[in-house]
């Protein structure tokens, strides 16, 4: 049975493009970039070259601001811990109630460090008031820290406006930008943005690399202490052909740029559409500004975790949040801060598409959520 893959935020396959581009790098010249032999020195120039393709995607001026990573993950530490280590005196970081884990648990550990640290609420679209950033702001803050787009919800978030704010009061402004990428275009030449974080499995590349954006004249501290790897900011023996991956993938998604937001955009309205007519239906985040792929929607009295056990059986590969919270039976941190009602968020699936997708696919799904959602109403615990 082939499988739908309709959680595209945790499970985009490789690009067959992609592949091709990294495979001679896994096979025939795996060298050591930093040797000075010419079977390593030969293979420099390629991170070089992949570096100005992942500039080119996220509209960085310089290639100089972009430096490898190996995930979404690192990216955050690294971009919020060198903002607290460049803001010496300054105790205080503001982020929002529904970061990815990757925020939200550094975030938990900072405050046993002694910082202090604003979490900002949003409203039942899941949606952040800039009004309460303007409040929260003063010269104690070393960092804000705002998601591009929620992992969960889609919902796009004003960085470009935030990170505004954010100098106003000589802080640094970080964003979570890994759902966004190749999805959402982002504002760089506005410099609002300092420090940027994305993901290569976010965009067809393969797990395990990624980048953090630094924009140029920001003082930096490196989180990886190590050799001289990317200019002495991220020390380790470079994933080359990841690296080279990450940059085939960069090009591709900027490409496809518009075919996301049209033709991906239609099929997951169609999908949103058909599973509403689903009585006791609802969609969490706000409808006009998300990612064009993703739809977050909740059936009521029914188990999320039991509609992704049966969506699997059909080989449809779906979520009901973070994959890097799954095995929680506990409703989802996002959901919760945006207050949907318990019955509600305890049956919401996550579904996100992206151009590998067909309508076929949206179909699919669209013919067997019903009998899924009756079968398990009728044994729900959760009666009227």
């Amino acid at each position: 049975m082939p499988v739908i893959y309709a959680d595209n935020n945790a499970t985009t396959a490789v690009d067959p493009q992609v592949f091709e581009a990294m495979r001679p790098y896994l096979t025939e010249f795996y060298g050591n970039p930093s040797s000075v032999h010419s079977f390593g020195s030969d293979v420099s120039h390629v991170i070089e070259r992949a570096r100005e393709q992942v500039a080119q995607c996220i509209g960085a001026q310089h290639t100089t601001e972009i430096v490898f990573t190996s995930c979404g993950t690192e990216s955050d530490n690294t971009a919020i811990r060198s903002a607290l280590a460049s803001r010496k005196g300054r105790k205080r970081v503001i982020t929002t109630r529904v970061e990815h884990p990757a925020v939200l648990t550094l975030a938990r550990y900072l405050e046993r460090e002694g910082y202090a640290v604003t979490y900002l609420a949003v409203d039942k679209q899941g949606r952040i008031s800039l009004d309460e950033l303007r409040e929260e702001m003063n010269q104690d803050v070393a960092v804000v820290s705002i998601m591009a787009a929620n992992n969960e919800t889609g919902v796009l978030f004003p960085v470009e406006e935030a990170g505004k704010i954010a100098h106003e009061h000589d802080a640094l402004f970080h964003t979570d930008a890994v759902q966004a990428i190749g999805k959402q275009q982002l504002d760089l030449a506005s410099g609002a943005i300092d420090l940027l974080a994305l993901s290569g499995h976010k965009i067809h590349a393969p797990k395990g690399v990624g980048a953090l954006y630094i924009r140029r004249g920001r003082r930096f501290r490196p989180f990886m202490l190590g050799g001289h790897q990317e200019r002495g900011r991220r020390g380790g023996t470079e994933n080359v052909a990841g690296v080279v991956a990450l940059g085939a993938a960069a090009e591709l998604a900027a490409k496809y740029l518009d075919d996301e937001q049209t033709r991906v955009r239609a099929m997951r309205d169609r999908l949103e559409q058909g599973l509403l007519q689903i009585e006791d239906s609802r969609v969490n985040g706000d409808s006009e500004n998300r990612l064009p792929g993703t739809t977050n929607i909740s059936f009521r009295r029914v188990e999320g975790e039991a509609i992704l056990l049966h969506l699997d059986r059909h080989g449809i590969a779906a979520s009901s949040g973070s994959a890097c919270t799954s095995g929680s039976l506990e409703p989802s941190h996002v959901l919760r801060a945006m207050g949907i009602p318990f019955d509600f968020a305890h049956g919401s699936v996550r579904l996100s598409l992206c151009r590998s997708n067909t309508e076929r696919d949206v179909e699919t799904i669209l013919e067997v959520m019903p009998n899924i959602i009756g079968k398990l109403r009728d044994i729900s615990p959760f009666k009227r």
